[in-house]
Protein backbone atom coordinates (compact mmCIF):
# COMPACT_ATOMS: atom_id res chain seq x y z
CA UNK A 1 0.00 0.00 0.00
CA UNK A 2 1.22 3.30 -0.98
CA UNK A 3 1.26 6.51 1.01
CA UNK A 4 -0.93 8.35 -1.06
CA UNK A 5 -3.74 5.13 -0.21
CA UNK A 6 -2.61 4.99 3.31
CA UNK A 7 -3.75 8.55 3.74
CA UNK A 8 -7.30 7.98 1.85
CA UNK A 9 -7.61 5.07 4.42
CA UNK A 10 -6.91 7.23 7.30
CA UNK A 11 -8.84 10.35 6.48
CA UNK A 12 -12.05 8.63 5.47
CA UNK A 13 -12.12 5.75 8.59
CA UNK A 14 -11.85 8.79 10.94
CA UNK A 15 -14.14 10.67 9.47
CA UNK A 16 -17.07 8.09 8.73
CA UNK A 17 -16.05 5.51 10.39
CA UNK A 18 -17.14 2.91 7.88
CA UNK A 19 -18.49 -0.64 8.02
CA UNK A 20 -16.37 -1.30 4.41
CA UNK A 21 -13.53 0.93 3.30
CA UNK A 22 -12.17 -0.42 -0.15
CA UNK A 23 -9.46 1.84 -1.55
CA UNK A 24 -8.24 0.77 -4.93
CA UNK A 25 -5.07 1.88 -6.50
CA UNK A 26 -6.10 1.52 -10.08
CA UNK A 27 -3.56 3.67 -11.42
CA UNK A 28 -1.91 0.20 -13.25
CA UNK A 29 -4.50 0.69 -15.62
CA UNK A 30 -3.53 3.80 -16.90
CA UNK A 31 -0.75 4.98 -19.02
CA UNK A 32 1.42 6.26 -15.87
CA UNK A 33 4.45 5.10 -14.84
CA UNK A 34 4.81 1.94 -12.57
CA UNK A 35 4.03 2.32 -8.78
CA UNK A 36 2.11 5.52 -9.49
CA UNK A 37 -0.92 6.21 -7.26
CA UNK A 38 -2.62 8.78 -9.74
CA UNK A 39 -6.45 7.04 -9.81
CA UNK A 40 -8.28 5.79 -7.13
CA UNK A 41 -11.84 3.59 -6.74
CA UNK A 42 -13.51 4.05 -3.21
CA UNK A 43 -16.08 2.15 -2.08
CA UNK A 44 -17.05 3.44 1.09
CA UNK A 45 -20.31 2.23 3.33
CA UNK A 46 -21.05 4.16 6.66
CA UNK A 47 -24.62 5.48 8.15
CA UNK A 48 -23.24 9.04 7.78
CA UNK A 49 -24.60 9.09 4.46
CA UNK A 50 -27.97 7.92 5.67
CA UNK A 51 -30.64 10.17 4.12
CA UNK A 52 -27.69 12.17 2.10
CA UNK A 53 -27.93 12.82 -1.64
CA UNK A 54 -25.37 11.08 -4.19
CA UNK A 55 -23.91 14.45 -5.02
CA UNK A 56 -23.70 15.73 -1.46
CA UNK A 57 -21.66 12.10 -0.46
CA UNK A 58 -19.59 12.88 -2.98
CA UNK A 59 -18.76 16.53 -1.96
CA UNK A 60 -18.35 15.75 1.76
CA UNK A 61 -15.95 13.29 0.75
CA UNK A 62 -13.91 15.64 -1.49
CA UNK A 63 -13.73 17.97 1.50
CA UNK A 64 -12.09 15.53 3.65
CA UNK A 65 -9.84 14.75 0.93
CA UNK A 66 -8.76 18.02 0.72
CA UNK A 67 -5.39 18.75 -0.03
CA UNK A 68 -4.23 14.77 -0.81
CA UNK A 69 -6.40 15.40 -4.36
CA UNK A 70 -3.87 17.78 -5.06
CA UNK A 71 -2.13 14.36 -5.44
CA UNK A 72 -4.78 12.48 -7.71
CA UNK A 73 -6.22 12.85 -11.24
CA UNK A 74 -8.81 10.62 -10.90
CA UNK A 75 -11.36 8.81 -8.39
CA UNK A 76 -14.09 7.10 -8.63
CA UNK A 77 -16.83 7.26 -5.27
CA UNK A 78 -19.02 4.72 -4.78
CA UNK A 79 -21.01 5.93 -0.96
CA UNK A 80 -23.69 3.65 0.72
CA UNK A 81 -25.18 3.94 3.90
CA UNK A 82 -25.66 0.61 5.26
CA UNK A 83 -28.93 -0.56 3.77
CA UNK A 84 -28.46 0.34 0.64
CA UNK A 85 -25.13 -1.63 0.67
CA UNK A 86 -26.97 -4.46 2.49
CA UNK A 87 -29.45 -4.52 -0.10
CA UNK A 88 -27.22 -4.16 -3.54
CA UNK A 89 -23.80 -4.44 -2.97
CA UNK A 90 -22.80 -3.51 -6.79
CA UNK A 91 -20.26 -1.37 -8.00
CA UNK A 92 -19.14 -0.62 -11.32
CA UNK A 93 -16.36 -1.96 -12.47
CA UNK A 94 -13.79 0.43 -14.41
CA UNK A 95 -13.48 0.23 -18.02
CA UNK A 96 -9.87 -0.01 -19.02
CA UNK A 97 -7.95 3.24 -20.20
CA UNK A 98 -8.00 4.25 -23.60
CA UNK A 99 -4.57 5.32 -23.44
CA UNK A 100 -3.01 2.35 -22.18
Amino acid sequence: MGKIEEKINSLLNSKFSPSLLNVVNESYMHNVPEGSESHFKLIIVSDNFKDMPTLKRHKTIYKELDNLMNLIHAVSIHPFDEDEYKNNPMTIDTPDCVNR
